[in-house]
């Protein structure tokens, strides 16, 4: 049996020299801060999107009729507002919100991909997804149009800030899309 912070892994090796025992040790959450008053998660290297996780896009009520639109976006956010399912998995949450059929292995990847123009300036348009720099996999949201976002992350979960200097290191923004 395994103890906390350990996994044992037994792997079977074909052949005479019988098998092999190893184990790893398991790298603890970040903890989280305080930040401006409100609960920050680091985003982790479990920020990287997984395609093989993928599930199904609908909100809360199975609705799928606005799925591939801004709105949809939004409302596939704000239907999971306080949700912790998608925390460290940004990029996912973004995707699935737009029902995209691309993929990015990280918020960064997918900000320096050619998959949309970059915007440096300007108010985002309701429904664009914008780009933080801040880790290595940085994070992404989805803008509502009036200078604010929805993204996981915000007060450590699903949820929604008025403005995209929420975080640190504001990249940008690209148009939202169903690609």
């Amino acid at each position: 049996m395994a103890r906390a912070g350990t996994v044992a892994l037994a792997v079977l090796l074909a052949g005479s020299a019988g098998s092999t025992i190893a184990t790893a040790e398991i790298a603890p959450a970040a903890p989280a801060v305080e930040q401006a008053g409100d609960l920050y998660s680091e985003v982790t290297a479990a920020d990287v999107a997984d395609p093989a996780l993928a599930d199904e896009g609908t909100n809360a009520a199975g609705d799928v009729d606005a799925m591939g639109t801004a709105a949809g976006a939004i409302k596939w956010f704000s239907s999971r507002k306080g949700s912790t399912e998608y925390q460290g998995y940004c990029e996912r949450a973004a995707r699935l919100s737009w029902d995209r059929k691309t993929h990015h292995a990280s918020a960064i990847a997918h900000w320096n991909s050619s998959d949309g123009a970059k915007h440096t300036t300007g108010t985002p348009p309701k429904g664009a997804f914008v780009f933080w720099n801040i880790s290595e996999y940085g994070h992404v949201g989805v803008a509502d149009g009036n200078g604010g976002f929805w993204a996981t992350s915000v007060g450590g979960a699903i949820g929604h800030a008025s403005s995209v200097n929420y975080f640190n290191a504001y990249l940008g923004w690209k148009p939202g899309n169903s690609n």
